[in-house]
Parts: C-alpha cells; sequence; structure tokens
C-alpha cells in the first residue's frame, strides 16, 4: 500500500505540478480549436487546442488528469514527433501523417511511439464530447448491428478490449479496408493505420487505456473508467470519419 501510495505522490510531483506551471487556460479559445471536419481531412503533425475546457468532461474525466494528459504527456508526443520529422528529412508540408503511420516499419522508434501517440491522442480529443452521449444513429448504428449484432454486444466487446489490454495501450473501432468494422487493441502508442499492426484499417473510436488518462480518479480500476466513459463518446464525430 505503501508503495502505491508513493507511486501517485511521485506522479502528481512530476506531472500535475508542472501541468498547473503551464498555465494553460481552463477555458479553450473558439479560434483555436481544430474543427472536427479539419481533422477528417488531415490530422496534422502540431498539437491543436482542445474543443472544450479541462472541466469539461467532469465528472467522468476531471480536470487536472485532462490538463495533465493535455499539456504534458500529449505535447511531449508532438514535440518528440517534431524532433524526429526532423531527424529522418520527413516534410511535414507536404507529407500526411496518416501516411507516415501506414509506412512506419521504415522509420525509427521514436518515430513509430511519438507519431502513434501525437495521431492517437489528437483523435481521442475528438472522439469526446461534454453531456451525456445517446447511441449511434443512421449509417453508424446500421454498420454496428451488421458487424456486432447489436450495439450492447459492440459495447461489450470493445469495453473488453480496453480492460483486457495488458500494461498500456489503446481500445479502437476500426473499419477495415472491406468496410466491415471490428474491435481491436494496440499496444503502447501503435494503431490500426500502422503497417505492423496485428488489425489494419480506419480508426473510427479510441479508447487511452495508459495509466496516465485515468489514474489521478480511478487508481487501479481501470473497469470503472471505462464503464464511465461511454458516457462522453462523441458519435457524430465517429460516424463522421466512416468511408
Amino acid at each position: 500500500m505503501k508503495k502505491n501510495t508513493s507511486s501517485r505522490r511521485d506522479f502528481i510531483k512530476v506531472t500535475g505540478q508542472a501541468g498547473v506551471a503551464a498555465g494553460l487556460s481552463m477555458t479553450i479559445l473558439p479560434s483555436l480549436v481544430k474543427a472536427e471536419n479539419e481533422f477528417l481531412a488531415d490530422s496534422a503533425f502540431t498539437q491543436h487546442a482542445l474543443p472544450y475546457a479541462y472541466n469539461a468532461l467532469e465528472p467522468v474525466i476531471d480536470a487536472m488528469t485532462m490538463e495533465i494528459h493535455y499539456s504534458k504527456h500529449a505535447a511531449g508526443y508532438a514535440k518528440n514527433l517534431a524532433e524526429a520529422c526532423a531527424a529522418e528529412k520527413v516534410n511535414t508540408n507536404t507529407e500526411k501523417l496518416e501516411d507516415l503511420l501506414r509506412h512506419i516499419s521504415k522509420y525509427s522508434t521514436k518515430m513509430r511511439n511519438n507519431g502513434g501517440g501525437h495521431y492517437n491522442h489528437e483523435l481521442f480529443w475528438q472522439c469526446m464530447r461534454p453531456g451525456t452521449a445517446a447511441k449511434p444513429e443512421g449509417k453508424l448504428a446500421a454498420a454496428i448491428d451488421r458487424s456486432f449484432g447489436s450495439f450492447e454486444t459492440f459495447k461489450t466487446q470493445f469495453s473488453d478490449a480496453g480492460k483486457n489490454r495488458f500494461g498500456s495501450g489503446w481500445a479502437w473501432l476500426v473499419q477495415t479496408p472491406d468496410h466491415h468494422l471490428v474491435v481491436t487493441s494496440t499496444p503502447n502508442q501503435d494503431n490500426p493505420l500502422m503497417d505492423i499492426s496485428e488489425v489494419k484499417g480506419t480508426p473510427l473510436l479510441g479508447l487511452d487505456v495508459w495509466e496516465h488518462a485515468y489514474y489521478l480518479k480511478y487508481q487501479n480500476k481501470r473497469p470503472d473508467y471505462i464503464n464511465n466513459w461511454w458516457n462522453l463518446v462523441n458519435w457524430d464525430f465517429v460516424a463522421k470519419r466512416m468511408m
């Protein structure tokens, strides 16, 4: 018990205080927000502002976790990705991040970890929105029913993918090249766009199950975090990503 308390205290000391020191506002100016259709067209190599305030997703995700997650962890991936691109001669003005990830085996481990980390987090922020989420409708709802039998079956499979991911990683709803929907998970900051991924396709919905995404509020209770997270899903954004 002493070890767990110490680990949590160290986590807060290293990341929490630094996040506060960054001086980022609790309110994100609308003019700085990356629009959904802009992300859909081409996710960039640079970090964009959150589409909501740090405290907007409470009580599911607390403000301190969001601030640390965005201003320290995600910002670190963006910074390290820029360094990797400079070192490996990637022209970020002409190259698309999605295309780079599809050929990630040609690049360094630093590029893989931070390219994936940046892309995954930029997608993750957009997959959530304040308020209670309704079930998907229309084309997305029909596709989920065809692929999984029902929304509840899909929800169980997706939740299990996150709960059972050993260590750190992500749970995904993916549209495969033949337009089927599947659930999968990836380790660390890998994602289904990557040519090294076991399941390949377009990520429609992603859930971060690294401890830094939930530890301050949920400690080691990842299932509780996942169960509550369903109340935040931005189904309109997910539907727009379908081909």
